[in-house]
């Protein structure tokens, strides 16, 4: 048995805080891989909220979700992640959360995820974890812009509070081409 890569690694992370019923967050939902599994997930009471700033992305997630049924458990929006505040009450929690960093596989490459953003979106969503919930980020650094985010976030989970929060970092150290690696978030 192989070690699984960061990609696979936050499925199985993810399954451990998630049940039938939860809202999740798709903070990057690209093509739509990660908006499938968490609204497989939540089941059909379930509710996943997806974010993406390019309509190309949204609508091959659409396809995706209408072939396999799952269109009613998803919410998509053509916004950046930065404004996941605005779709979340007082009152709602959030079971988890999923980030890939970077830029659309087979997209425009010039379109990345930046610190800013991406910090304005996870200070958003820790309010909302209860206990045992968990932010996950996949972060690819191996591109222009990449790495100046990878380190902002970074320091920004590194410096959580421990009384509050778990933060692990998972990832391959000898590999080639700076492979992508995980960041897991958890409320305790």
């Amino acid at each position: 048995m192989n070690l699984p890569n960061a990609l696979t690694y936050s499925h199985t992370l993810l399954k451990d805080c998630l049940y039938p019923g939860a809202t999740v967050i798709d903070a990057t939902v690209g093509n739509g891989h990660d908006t499938l599994f968490l609204a497989q997930e939540v089941g059909p009471t379930g509710h996943v909220i997806g974010f993406d700033v390019q309509a190309t992305a949204l609508q091959e997630t659409r396809t995706q979700l209408t072939l396999t049924g799952l269109t009613p458990r998803v919410t998509l929006h053509l916004t950046g992640h930065e404004h996941v505040a605005t779709y979340l009450d007082d009152q709602t929690e959030v079971a988890g959360a999923i980030f890939n960093l970077g830029y659309l596989p087979g997209g425009d490459k010039t379109l990345i995820t930046r610190a800013n953003t991406t910090l304005t979106a996870i200070q958003a969503i820790l309010p909302h974890l209860p206990r045992g919930g968990r932010i996950i980020l996949v972060v690819y650094a191996g591109h222009p812009g990449g790495q100046a985010e990878a380190t902002a976030v970074h320091d920004f989970c590194a410096a959580l509070p421990q009384k509050t929060y778990q933060v692990l970092q998972y990832g391959f150290i000898n590999q080639v081409h700076t492979p992508p690696y995980l960041l897991a978030i958890e409320r305790r």
